[in-house]
């Protein structure tokens, strides 16, 4: 009983002081109220506007289609000109020049032409991808509800994602659709539901024994389906007062909500919606974080950060007077789709796009009397593919996940990723390339990661491009939190890293690369 007693004695004595309680805290709380916000350290403060910039691009960019126009937005305004891929580039490109083309509009190319550039010279490439995992609409939306009232979508899981924290968050719509014009014509607009129409109610904690709660088991294909509304009769019939029930093979498949939600969000009749692409997102904007604002919150950091550092530095180095005038090289940054299913797709890494743009640009330049064969490959020697996704921030709560050498932190500078059983195309030589013009530009060092050898390890596109074309390749990346949840965290200052970074790896690679005695 003595032992009790004194074990609450703390808890007793600051419960009945009722002076400090009434006066003290109360004069605390007035004086908290007057006191200006933090100040924000410089070395933060100084980076905001750029990330601002970022948070923008990720909010417009809820899916490939959208990352791909926000950044032919961004490249258009700086003078870039889109490419008529079918066509000959002899007839294009010119040195000095700055163009992109775009492939499903999901995967984007752009580049500049150094005005020293001659064939068989080199390509200074960033490369990234525009998807992220998420949840899709599946070709037949409908799902009937039954006896529960609700309106819900089938939906497919796309990628890897943290599939629990897409449970009781605010959810969007955004895609593609197929439209037919009023000439007949099949039409792809984008469209974009930026509010809260779908929602994925997790299961209340009184419904689940004890076992379930501790072990948060999903089935997802039973508990991803998200609710779109409750069922009207209308809605339930397939039919408004202004167009008949239509059976076509497809509309009929369609939830008609869904359906009357797109032709109203773009202008349309239902009848003229032929099909989509269509997935989901959370409609919370990105935002700053922490007590200075050090931290970015958002969605698809992995890997519209890396998009978004890419398509600047390649805008905001083709615009540096006399950059290009002095280049010898192409400056080139390529962002591909289905990163996260394994780039095997005619957008993906995996597919010719890529190989087939160095050589068109090259073949652009040649003589008609050079040696094809030759000018080809001594252009893939002199390249450098800087393979850019996001690294794996060393985790406060769970630090053994890490090897203890290796364990990068946020806003500290890039991450170069090794991997031995080649996950990453990182080489000895390819790594110390980056760190010398690191070096050059008086940057940051970087930093490096690998994972334990007791873990497993993701890949991403460098040993792809290395392995399909013979370019020198390394794979990098800003260090972030929550990597393929829905919400992810990343450093605020590390916007300005990566971004110094890729546009110094344009401005000095060919410097670099050529005070190696050797590149092979």
């Amino acid at each position: 009983m003595k032992l009790r007693s004194n074990l609450l004695l703390p808890f007793l004595t600051l419960a009945c002081t009722k002076p400090f309680y009434s006066s003290g805290v109360r004069a605390f709380s007035a004086a908290a109220r007057n006191l200006p916000p933090l100040t924000q350290p410089t070395q933060i403060k100084e980076h905001i506007p750029l990330a601002q910039k970022a948070m923008d691009y990720f909010d417009s960019s809820p899916d490939p289609f959208h990352a791909v126009q926000t950044s032919v937005d961004m490249l258009e305004a700086a003078s870039f000109t889109e490419l008529e891929h079918e066509a000959s580039y002899k007839s294009q490109l010119k040195p000095g020049g700055k163009y992109y083309f775009t492939k499903n509009k999901s995967t984007l190319v752009a580049f500049t032409v150094g005005e020293q550039f001659e064939a068989g010279n080199g390509f200074k490439i960033i490369g990234g991808h525009t998807d992220s995992p998420n949840l899709k609409v599946k070709p037949r939306s409908k799902l009937t509800g039954g006896s529960t009232g609700c309106v819900q979508l089938r939906v497919e899981c796309y990628g890897g994602g943290l599939w629990h924290t897409w449970f009781d968050r605010d959810l969007g719509v955004s895609g593609r659709v197929f439209v037919r014009g009023e000439d007949g014509k099949i039409e792809q607009k984008l469209v974009k539901i930026d509010r809260a129409i779908l929602r994925i109610p997790n299961l209340a904690i009184h419904l689940q024994t004890a076992k379930e709660r501790e072990a948060f088991k999903l089935n997802k294909e039973d508990h991803l389906a998200p609710l779109l509304g409750m069922a009207v009769k209308d809605a339930l019939e397939g039919k408004t007062d202004k167009e008949e029930k239509i059976e076509d093979g497809w509309t009929e498949y369609q939830e008609p909500l869904l359906l009357q939600m797109l032709s109203s969000e773009l202008g349309v009749e239902t009848s003229e919606i032929l099909d989509f692409e269509l997935n989901l997102f959370d409609v919370q904007k990105a935002s700053l974080g922490g007590a200075y604002s050090e931290f970015v919150h958002s969605a698809r950091l992995d890997n519209l950060a890396s998009c978004f550092m890419a398509v600047q530095s390649l805008v905001e180095y083709s615009s540096t007077e006399g950059a290009l005038a002095s280049d010898k090289d192409i400056s080139l940054v390529a962002l591909f789709d289905h990163e996260e299913i394994g780039s095997d797709s005619a957008t993906g890494a995996g597919s010719p796009i890529m190989g087939e743009a160095v050589e068109r640009i090259c073949n652009a330049f040649e003589p008609e009397t050079a040696d094809h064969v030759c000018t080809h490959s001594k252009s893939i020697s002199q390249s450098f593919v800087l393979s850019v996704d996001q690294a794996h921030a060393i985790h406060p709560n769970y630090a053994s996940k890490h090897e203890k050498a290796h364990s990068p932190k946020m806003n500290d500078g890039m991450v170069i990723k090794r991997n031995q059983n080649q996950r990453y195309a990182t080489t000895g030589v390819t790594g110390l390339i980056i760190r010398e013009i690191a070096r050059k530009a008086g940057l940051k060092p970087v930093q490096e990661f690998v994972v334990r050898n007791d873990c497993g390890c993701g890949s991403t596109i460098g040993p792809i491009i290395s392995s399909s074309t013979g370019m020198r390749a390394i794979d990098m990346g800003c260090p972030q939190l929550s990597m393929h949840s829905i919400r992810e965290t990343m450093g605020t200052s590390d916007f300005t890293n990566g971004l110094e970074l890729f546009k110094a790896f344009f401005e000095h690679f060919r410097e670099v690369d050529d005070s190696f005695a050797d590149r092979n």
